[in-house]
């Protein structure tokens, strides 16, 4: 795995794995923690694929996406922004924690263990209590 900086955003690039999709996830992990701001500029598709080595259409289907998401918006003749909505971005959060729960629960009951393994589980390592274990 590659870490490579572009502008105040640090890639993690698994050559293994579609480029695209790790951009997305990664500036939009960026976003849901708080390291890009609302309205910030983020690098151009030429500036991101020469600071990446990968190819622009790459660069490109990752901001499309992110674009139809609603997280970022052109501004024509200035580039590319991150979304000055803070609604759109409280959503996309509640979107994403969402979905990793969905795979978090999906994986744990693969595995056989039953929703109050899992909630006795969740519950004493919230609050530090005897709960449940997963045996």
């Amino acid at each position: 795995m590659e870490v490579r900086q572009v502008g105040t955003l640090t890639f993690q690039l698994d050559f293994s794995q579609p480029l695209y999709e790790q951009i997305l996830e990664q500036i939009r992990s960026s976003l849901a923690k708080g390291e890009i701001g609302l309205g910030e500029k983020i690098p151009s598709v030429r500036e991101m694929a020469h600071a990446l080595k990968i190819n622009p259409n790459t660069v490109m289907r990752a901001y499309k996406e992110l674009e139809r998401d609603g997280l970022t918006e052109k501004r024509r003749g200035q580039g590319t922004y991150i979304t000055t909505s803070e609604e759109r971005v409280k959503t996309f959060r509640s979107e994403l924690v969402k979905e990793y729960i969905d795979d978090f629960l999906n994986k744990v009951e693969s595995l056989g263990y039953t929703w109050e393994d899992i909630e006795g589980y969740m519950y004493e390592k919230g609050t530090g209590r005897k709960g449940g274990d997963l045996k």
